[in-house]
This record gives C-alpha cells, structure tokens and sequence, in this order.
C-alpha cells in the first residue's frame, strides 16, 4: 500500500492534518494504535478553546494558539460536534498576581484578540456571584469556549474518511526506515509505504522519530487529574475560571463545559509511566483545595466520575513541528496545552511544510466539507421529540435515563464508526450520566454485538484486554482476551 503521506497518530492533532490533506488530490492514510481514534491524551482534554493570549506572542504554541481559535466555529458548523464561546476570567487572589494579567493583557494587544480586558473586584462580584471573595480582579476574554475534544476529533476523522482517507486503527507503527525514497513503515499485520510521513503520536512520538532516526526531543509526560461533577451544579460558574498561571501549567480550573456538567482540574505531575492514567487521593485532594479557594461551594462529595490524561511536553516546552533530518519526516510533537485549541492551524502549517518539502497539492474541486449532523435527542423540544418518534421508532426507545439518549443515537454512533463502549459515550453521552452506565451498560453493549455481528463476549470497553463480560463455554470461561475479535479496523474512500 503506497501512500503519499502517512500520518502516525489518531488524536485531535493527527486527524486535523487529516483532514486538511484530503483537500488536496492525494493517497492519505492515517495509523492509529488504539481501537478508535481520540482515545489517548485527546478525550482526557478538559476541552477548552483558549482565548490566544495565554502564551507568549515569540513561541511556535502563541502564534499557533490564536490562530487555531479562530477556526473553531466554522469546523464546529461543518463537523455538527458542540462548540460554545463561553468566555474566561483569569482571577487574581493577591496583588503580587497583578502583573501575570499585565502580562496576558500584553498578549492580547500584541495578538490584537478582541474583548480582553481587566475587570475589578466589583464587576467580577455582579458578573460571577460564586467566585471567592478574595479575588480582587481579573482579565476577561471573550474569545474563550468549551468543546467536547472527542466528538471534535470523531468528526475530522469521519469527514476525512468520507473524502478518501485510509483510518487505520488497531494499527500501531513498530518501525519504520527509508528505503528507495520511500518510508517503509511495519505494523503488526501490514506494511506500509508513503512518501511522507507526519509523526504526530502524541506520548509516543519521541520514539517515534527515534525509530525513523530522526530524535532529537525528548516526550516527558505529565500527569493531570480531572474530575467531573453532578449536574446539579450546572450554572454555578458561567465562564472558565484560571487561577494565575505558573511555568508548568495554566493551573487547577473550573470548567463549565459544553454539556453542562462543571468539570475541574487538571493536576501537572511528572509522570515517569507512560501508561499512568490513574487517579488519586493526593490529585483530588490538591484539586479540591484549589478550587475551593477559587469558587467555595465546589465539594469533592459532587464527583461523579474521574480520569487522567498525559499529555506530551517536548524538550523546551514547545511544539515541535516541522522537517526533520530525515528526507520526507516531519514532527508534530511535543503537542500539549494549548494543542487542542492549535489543532486546526497546526493542520494548515503543516500542509505548507509538505508543499515546501515538496509534495505537489492540487486542490479537489470535490471535497466534502460538511457532515450529516447526528441527532441529540435531550436537545431537542417537546414537539420535535414526538415528531421524530413517530417517524422512527428507535427513537422512542430510551438507552440511557440519565442522560436521555437513545437508540436511534447509540445506532447511528455505532453506523459513524463506534467500535466500543467508550466509542459510544463518548458520541452519545450513554454512560456519562450520574449512574455512570449502571442502567445503559448492557444495552448499549446488546446493540454494538448486534450491529457489528460479535457476541458479548467480544465487545470491549475501549479495545483490546479492556473485557467485560465473560462468556461460559463448555464449562470453560472465555473474556474478550481470547475471543476472535478483530482489533484492526481499516476505513476508507477513494481519493
């Protein structure tokens, strides 16, 4: 299979540069590791747009950062996924923080971001009632939103897919080496060959680009604890909420996110395992603390559920994106903060490193930007539920009671790609209600056996060795481990 460029990494990154590429008349493929794509540092993402004035004007991440933000409405239009500009209030608690917001405000003058402003003690107290009395002023910025990074990342996927992309997921890269001007690059079962390849792993693209003998950054993951809180507390807060932020994080936040549900986090520990997503009693317990301090009425008796992410610092903090040593290799890595909201112009600059590099881009007079929108179900009014449920029935079937999905909607995520339990939540919200799955678990995992022809056995919660069911067989028990269940999946259209 030869290909003109190859992309290693199914995040929100990998599967922006995707898409842009399907622009362009050319043979594209994209590898992903995991079962589905998003499923490693991007659907643990706290899911903010900054507002671009958080990093420095003079780094790749500032100049990027703006850039990105401004392209989120026009992809959230196209791809159907939740996007809302719900704007943030960095807060400053004493006045030795007075001249961190200078220093944003600066930011946002260089950028020339529209609505940043400083706002006084008085103003935040009318604007934003459950913020801590100590805080003494803060710096607004309109621009601000929140995004479900996963349905983000479903959605670049599907699009480039629909315009010719090859997704290949369960697929992971074990080496790769040049051979005749070609990047040979071996996976378990396959090899494949482009012309190109972008390293955009994530966590993983160190070795990567050691593999390709291209390294020369080091990935040291680091750690962040969030946790999600019951929806009661929806309207609490209306915008993000920052503490000051220090030189390895933007700090503990408060999230309204897109859902409704208020989200904090995240922790910004060193993590030595690259497979450490655990929770613990020291992050939630530093969490709390911190966000105590900034909104009082935030309780850790409130979680309903908790997860980790990793996100992957680069040697000297930046992104590292570009042309390497290496003819034909070109790095996205070291993609933390503020990547998701850079993902988009992160896709367009390395589109032009790919036309400076070489590749000829002619433009598809037949590309497809927009996607059928899929239905929300608890979204819509009263009359617009009987209506659709009169014309399909799968919609008067309720899935998950805490969140109001349906089947229709579990079996339109399963028909968009959903391979997984978690494939499923993450597209519908099936399980992410207070009960966390205890009534929809089964049923959504009786509709993906049905629909992709496996027994219960065989389905998993996010892929491979993530069981949940044993099935008696003969007097024998067999788990998902053992089952034949096909972990590769290959997607695709014609270029």
């Amino acid at each position: 299979m030869l290909y003109d460029v190859l992309i290693i990494g199914g995040g929100i990154v990998g599967c922006a540069i995707a898409r842009e590429l399907t622009r362009y008349r050319l043979r594209v493929a994209l590898c992903e590791k995991e079962r589905e794509v998003g499923f490693g540092t991007t659907k643990a993402n706290s899911g903010i747009i900054h507002g671009g004035h958080h990093a420095a004007p003079g780094t790749l991440k500032g100049r990027l950062e703006w850039a990105g933000n401004q392209r989120w409405d026009r992809l959230a239009a196209e791809l159907g996924f939740g996007f809302r500009r719900v704007g943030e209030l960095t807060v400053a608690r004493s006045a030795a923080e007075f001249p961190t917001l200078d220093k944003l405000l600066h930011h946002a003058t260089v950028k020339r971001i529209p609505g940043v402003e400083r706002w006084e003690a008085e103003r935040i107290r009318r604007e934003e009632p459950a913020l801590s009395p100590t805080v003494l002023a803060a710096v607004y910025a309109p621009t601000t939103g929140v995004v479900n990074p996963y349905e983000a990342c479903y959605g670049l996927a599907e699009s480039a897919v629909r315009n010719g992309l090859d997704l290949l997921t369960g697929f992971p890269v074990e080496r790769l080496h040049q051979e005749d001007g070609l990047w040979v690059v071996l996976t378990p079962t396959v090899v494949l060959q482009a012309r190109f390849v972008i390293n955009a792993a994530g966590i993983d693209a160190d070795r990567v680009a050691a593999s390709a003998l291209a390294g020369n950054f080091d990935i040291r993951p680091r750690k962040g604890e969030e946790y999600l809180l019951d929806k009661r507390l929806q309207g609490l807060v209306k915008r993000v909420i920052f503490p000051c932020p220090t030189a390895v994080s933007k700090g503990i936040l408060v999230i309204p996110t897109f859902d409704g549900t208020i989200m904090v986090g995240p922790t910004a520990e060193e993590a030595g395992d690259r497979t450490d997503l655990t929770t613990s009693t020291p992050g939630a317990r530093a969490v709390f603390d911190a966000v105590r301090d900034l909104v009082p009425g935030i309780s850790e008796k409130d979680v309903i559920a908790q997860f980790a992410g990793l996100r992957a610092v680069a040697t000297g903090e930046d992104f590292i994106i570009g042309p390497t040593s290496r003819r034909g290799f070109i790095n996205a890595a070291g993609i933390q903060s503020p990547g998701l909201t850079a993902a988009p112009a992160i896709a367009e600059l390395v589109v032009d490193v790919l036309r400076d590099e070489g590749l000829t881009l002619v433009e598809r007079d037949d590309f497809m930007p927009a996607l059928p929108r899929p239905v929300h179900f608890a979204a819509l009014s009263t009359m617009e539920q009987i209506a659709l449920s009169l014309r399909d029935p799968r919609y008067r079937r309720i899935v998950c009671r805490c969140e109001y999905v349906t089947e229709g909607e579990v079996l339109d995520a399963i028909a968009r790609g959903a391979a997984t339990l978690d494939g499923i939540k993450f597209r519908t919200r099936a399980g992410m209600g207070r009960c966390q799955g205890g009534f929809c678990t089964v049923r959504c995992m009786e509709l993906l056996a049905r629909s992709r022809g496996m027994d219960m056995a065989s389905v998993t919660k996010r892929g491979r060795g993530s069981w949940l069911v044993y099935e008696r067989n003969g007097g024998t028990l067999r788990s998902s481990d053992s089952a034949p269940e096909d972990e590769q999946e290959r997607m695709g259209g014609e270029a």
